[in-house]
């Protein structure tokens, strides 16, 4: 649970030894909102009615109560965090952290291990480099599952094929229910082998003689193709790109020869 501050502005010291679930410091910082004192300002988020300002505070040590932001305390020497921006103010243990000045904020590394795409406006990683389908700014949209911010979060964005964002951890508990992208129902990983499965299952169940020659025109949300294809209530495959994420456009009807 989040460290909540007292009325008068105090921790309790063994638990912000301790740090919290967020970060593991030496220090408080001092919201200038509300002038209360808070482990971390996702805590203060956690028990306050509004934001703190994560470039706008100010640090005391938890020894000798001094006010530095500083890696140490010049009174005591305690270290605030073995990691220290003095951009962002951030205090925490060593994750290989470092500062984006295109991001505007620090992001768990290591450093090399990710790269700035400038157009989607979001660190990735090295792997995705030249390989992802960019959209502009798509890290300043909150995440279409959970509807919180993206591009500040500590959770890992995820990179569905067709460019949008997710946190990792909405993207994992999205597949437990579905494959689509909630935004544009893209498929949201590779779906070859399951349509090969598809179509053998297909093949291997036909449908009613009075639905055998039924057509209905469809529209791929993979391809975004359409076409008129055989209707089959296990599915119906685009002819372009032979995906099954498809949606009937039109009603049924008969084929030629058939009426």
């Amino acid at each position: 649970m989040a460290t909540t501050a007292r009325e008068d502005g105090a921790c309790g010291q063994e638990q912000v030894r301790r740090g919290c679930e967020h970060y593991d410091r030496g220090c408080l910082l001092k919201a200038p909102c509300c002038d209360k004192l808070y482990t971390c300002r996702l805590c203060h988020d956690n028990n306050e009615d509004h934001q703190l300002d994560r470039f706008k505070k100010e640090v005391q040590c938890i020894n000798c109560e001094k006010q530095h932001a500083q890696q140490t305390c010049e009174e005591c020497s305690t270290l605030f965090g073995e990691y220290y921006c003095s951009i962002c103010h951030l205090f925490d243990k060593d994750k290989k952290q470092y500062h984006c000045e295109s991001c505007g904020i620090c992001r768990i590394g290591p450093k090399e291990d990710f790269f700035h795409c400038l157009k989607c406006n979001l660190c990735l990683a090295m792997n995705l480099q030249g390989k992802h389908k960019c959209i502009e700014n798509v890290s300043r949209q909150n995440c279409p599952i959970c509807l919180e911010d993206i591009h500040t979060s500590r959770v890992v964005a995820h990179v569905l094929p067709c460019g949008h964002l997710l946190h990792r951890t909405c993207y994992e508990e999205m597949l437990k229910e579905g494959y689509r992208c909630p935004l544009c129902m893209h498929s949201a990983l590779d779906m070859t082998r399951y349509w090969r499965q598809l179509d053998d299952e297909v093949a291997q169940t036909p449908m009613p003689s009075e639905y055998q020659n039924m057509t209905v025109d469809i529209l791929c949300n993979d391809c975004n193709g359409r076409s008129t294809v055989q209707f089959h209530i296990l599915g119906m495959k685009c002819k372009i790109c032979e995906s099954y994420n498809t949606a009937q456009a039109g009603g049924r009807r008969l084929s030629l020869d058939q009426q």
